[in-house]
């Protein structure tokens, strides 16, 4: 194999003497699809001859044609921890390459794709798949139908996430869509309740609903635990600060000898600042330091922004 490995890199070698740029891009289309017809044989090999054709070649579009080969091989092959540190590029990479939108998703769902089948996930994969959902701003709703099985991917990524608390999914027209879908609207709902709702809106869910989460590989108990923590939070964010231990027995459902125990959790999960008083059975938690904004928190933006929404701006977790 050594020897068909240097044969290709000869061959690749060829692709910064082409002439000009079409005969630069049907080399490299050439050279791809060989490389690339039995990902599964020798993968390793095959990767290495296209970062090879990667590396030599000069021209965006053909740099970009060659990495998504590259990813689609990784996962393919089952080789994904090859080309992982260039997935985090992917988002400069699309700016460098100048490419368009329809390109872009290609990219952005790939590299989620790849990094998704790390375990445990990262978070880039969650945050290639809203950079994927947001190139759908201001498309038809055909076109936006197609971002459906995304967006429920999203959703189910977001709320198996155990330390992943707010997101801008609701905000996003791809996501939106799902709500008066005959298909997909009870995950929007779910997504509602994990970004807006406490635990007893998640419970009446589940008793509905719970063949459906089981479906798409949700595990009631660590459901149950995000949405005890993010109820939590929600407290925090309520009010002056200043919780009873009662008030978080009933809303976490828990006994009086948990109450410690969530509080601990929730600090160390960085939800708040907060500071417990046994005397007077109360966490006090620091306002100036909110990690996670609560449901008043929410509504309020809500009503101040009215219909914009959150497409374009989406920040790197």
């Amino acid at each position: 194999m050594t020897e068909v490995v240097g044969i290709f890199t000869i061959i690749c070698n060829l692709v910064a003497k082409a002439t000009n740029l079409e005969e630069s891009m049907e080399m490299v289309r050439l050279i791809s699809a060989k490389v690339t017809q039995q990902p599964s044989d020798k993968p390793h090999l095959r990767l290495q001859i296209l970062m090879h054709l990667f590396n030599v070649t000069k021209n965006p579009y053909s740099r970009f044609f060659v990495f998504k080969k590259a990813l689609d091989l990784n996962v393919e092959g089952k080789i994904t921890d090859y080309i992982t540190p260039l997935c985090r590029d992917a988002d400069k990479f699309s700016k460098q390459w100048k490419i368009g939108t329809l390109d872009q998703r290609a990219l952005f769902l790939s590299v989620s794709n790849v990094l998704k089948d790390k375990r445990p996930p990262p978070k880039d994969s969650f945050y290639f798949l809203t950079k994927y959902l947001a190139t759908f701003v201001g498309e038809d709703a055909y076109t936006m139908s197609e971002a459906k099985e995304v967006a429920v991917r999203a959703i189910v990524e977001f709320v198996k996430s155990p330390d992943r608390f707010q997101c801008d999914l609701l905000d996003m027209a791809a996501v939106e869509q799902l709500e008066k879908d005959e298909k997909y609207a009870l995950m929007y709902q779910l997504l509602k309740i994990f970004l807006t709702q406490r635990l007893d809106a998640y419970l009446d869910f589940y008793a509905a609903n719970s063949t459906l989460l089981k479906s798409y590989g949700l595990v009631h108990e660590d459901c149950i635990t995000k949405m005890r923590l993010k109820s939590l939070a929600d407290l925090g964010s309520s009010g002056s600060g200043v919780i009873p231990y009662s008030l978080i027995k009933d809303t976490l459902r828990i006994s009086d000898t948990e109450v410690k125990f969530w509080i601990v959790k929730a600090i160390k999960a960085q939800l708040f600042d907060c500071k417990i008083d046994q005397v007077n059975q109360t966490a006090i938690v620091s306002l100036d330091t909110e990690h996670v904004f609560g449901l008043p928190w929410w509504e309020a933006l809500r009503s101040k922004l009215g219909s914009w929404r959150v497409s374009q701006f989406i920040h790197r977790p």
